[in-house]
């Protein structure tokens, strides 16, 4: 006999697929008899497995109708947007009952109302809340992945993003790589394969050795594994950042044109810094074509600081080098560095917690398949 099946839609990036990881798991215990199926890229796949909530992927792109085959889910959940787009999408499969935001272009919809400056992991426990189901946000960590990695211990830079604006300079991310590893800390560059010729820059500002340059090298599933093994891992906003705070690996994350009180780590995780130096919740495009003016204000010697600290005890002495173990990178003058999660920083900003709304309709129960 076929077991009814929760479809989940989530068809988009890697960082999506990520900061969607509570909601996909308080699905699973909210309907422990049930098939749990996440309609998403086919690249992600690697780590649907790793995630203990998720039983078949369903391969789909961004916004493309959802191959369901076979009678319809019995609950199918808009985790993608909140707009007729991909609410169609999801009544599309047929099943009777359906979770998603009530949205303006969408009337008719039963569900919460959609916050624009919302964190994204909140946002989607807030949903299944409206609905009865309780969703942790906290629950972001994954499993070390089975693999070894490539290195184990390395500083990985990550200086690629979807969009130019969110890019910090690759001569920056060069600097900063030639200080780790004058430090003596074993620095490698990720990315993929159309990002290799950006990360082939750094490498070569950096005057690192060419088995440095991973980027276009690595599957996702070696890249998870790599960001596991890692000692540190800094990029800008884009999914290496949440694949470090997936396996608690210390982090340095450059935002520019959204806010990290959207998109950043838990501001109480003291493994992962975020500098940003601007205001507001998207106080610029975030899929720009020119780096944002907020991320050029960061410094090199900002990003070194707080590598710095997260790298206790790990920094050596090496003859030749031009720093020492021994010795902090100095102070930057003008604005100091803003971290959340970190000791004695500001805290973030943060979305609150489920609001009070009106009466909740509950989910269906395990007893009652529909």
């Amino acid at each position: 006999m076929t077991r009814p099946a929760v479809l989940m839609l989530r068809a988009l990036g890697l960082g999506d697929f990520l900061t969607g990881v509570p909601a996909y798991r308080a699905l699973r215990a909210a309907y422990p008899g049930y098939e749990t199926v996440l309609a998403a890229p086919a690249q992600l796949a690697p780590l649907a497995p790793l995630t203990g909530a998720i039983d078949r992927m369903l391969p789909v792109g961004e916004l493309q109708p959802v191959p369901w085959r076979g009678p319809p889910p019995a609950v199918a959940v808009d985790l993608h947007g909140n707009g007729p787009a991909s609410h169609d999408l999801v009544r599309a499969t047929g099943a009777p009952v359906t979770m998603m935001y009530a949205s303006p272009a969408d009337p008719g919809v039963n569900g919460p109302e959609w916050d624009e400056e919302e964190h994204e992991v909140t946002r989607w426990c807030r949903l299944l809340a409206w609905w009865g189901i309780s969703a942790d946000p906290d629950a972001l960590r994954l499993p070390r992945p089975a693999r070894p990695p490539w290195i184990r211990g390395a500083a990985v830079i990550h200086p690629g993003a979807a969009s130019g604006s969110r890019r910090w300079p690759a001569a920056r991310f060069a600097e900063v790589a030639r200080t780790l590893a004058d430090w003596g800390v074993p620095v490698v560059v990720s990315g993929n394969a159309a990002e290799r010729s950006l990360a082939a820059q750094v490498v070569r500002a950096a005057g690192l050795g060419g088995k440095s340059l991973l980027a276009g090298r690595t599957s996702l599933s070696e890249l998870a594994a790599l960001v596991a093994g890692a000692s540190l891992v800094i990029s800008n906003d884009t999914g290496v950042a949440h694949l470090a705070v997936a396996f608690g690996t210390p982090s340095v994350t450059l935002f520019g044109p959204v806010s990290p009180a959207l998109w950043g780590p838990p501001p109480d995780a003291r493994r992962h810094l975020v500098l940003w130096k601007g205001s507001g919740a998207r106080p610029g495009d975030a899929h720009g074509s020119r780096v944002d003016p907020r991320l050029l204000r960061i410094e090199i010697a900002e990003v070194v600081r707080a590598a710095r600290r997260l790298l206790p005890g790990r920094v050596t002495l090496r003859s030749g080098g031009r720093r020492t173990g021994a010795a902090a990178p100095r102070a930057v003058a003008g604005r100091p560095l803003r971290t959340w999660g970190s000791p004695g920083a500001p805290a973030a900003p943060t979305a609150g917690r489920p609001r009070p709304g009106p009466p909740r309709p509950r989910w269906p129960g395990p007893s009652a398949p529909t």
